[in-house]
């Protein structure tokens, strides 16, 4: 019976150390459905503050935020691999692109962050293509790098070109959302509104990344129509495939 006592002061003890948060890893969006938040898009509150109705998303307007979600995931996820497989050989030829490869791929991993979170938090279901992502990722960081620092960064442009017109898109979509709720005398959620800004500061991440792209030669890489035509495809292949699978 003396060790009750002492369990209790065990257990105390451990309730009154400092929480301690764990770092994410890249495949936190992996984490079981326990750690993972309800939906909130269809939630009936309004903004804080606010004295309008909330805008109720419908069913194919959660489907295509669910969608949106699961493909930005696996983008970011590619252009993480992209960059990793990249780097060593274009800083091994050219060590002044150094930060610039750092920089590039530390808003990538950021990226990746925040939507390993939002696709936790809405338990939005990941891309089944995952391995197949991972694969052609790696493969194609790696051998663009290969062919070239010029190669390189003909397929950044390449890649963001297409990413960030499809941010675009969903920023759109989500815009129209804005103006049919304001005309209903409504307005979205602030969560919702929270994902727009997000949407839109990613967008411009990634177009400053394929302007870092043609500063630094893409345009010059052998052979660049078709190289760049080829990667494009790639891209929205894999955006169509992961919107559904």
């Amino acid at each position: 019976m003396e060790s009750l006592p002492a369990f209790r002061r065990c257990a105390l003890a451990q309730a009154r150390r400092p929480h301690r948060s764990i770092p994410p890893i890249r495949l936190d969006f992996l984490a079981p459905a326990t750690l993972r938040g309800q939906r909130q898009y269809a939630s009936t509150t309004g903004p804080s503050g606010s004295s309008k109705p909330r805008y109720v998303l419908s069913k194919q307007q959660r489907e295509f935020l669910d969608s949106a979600l699961r493909v930005n995931q696996a983008g970011e996820l590619a252009a993480t691999l992209i960059y990793t497989a990249q780097t060593p050989q274009v800083v091994r030829s050219h060590p002044h692109l150094r930060p610039l490869m750092k920089h590039m791929y530390d808003q990538e991993a950021g990226h990746l962050k925040t939507f390993n979170g939002l696709v936790a938090k809405h338990q939005v279901r990941p891309t089944a293509m995952y391995p197949v992502w991972e694969t052609a990722a790696t493969f194609l960081g790696w051998s663009t790098a290969a062919l070239g620092r010029e190669a390189a960064m003909a397929c950044t442009e390449a890649v963001e070109t297409e990413i960030g017109s499809h941010y675009n898109d969903q920023v759109r979509e989500i815009l129209s959302w804005e103006a049919d709720a304001a005309r209903r005398g409504e307005e979205l959620d602030e969560e919702l509104q929270d994902m727009l800004s997000t949407f839109r500061r990613i967008r411009d991440e990634e177009l400053e990344h394929l302007d870092h792209a043609v500063a630094n030669d893409a345009k010059e890489a052998k052979p660049y129509d078709p190289l760049v035509d080829v990667i494009r495809l790639g891209c929205r292949t894999a955006i169509k495939i992961s919107e559904k699978i």
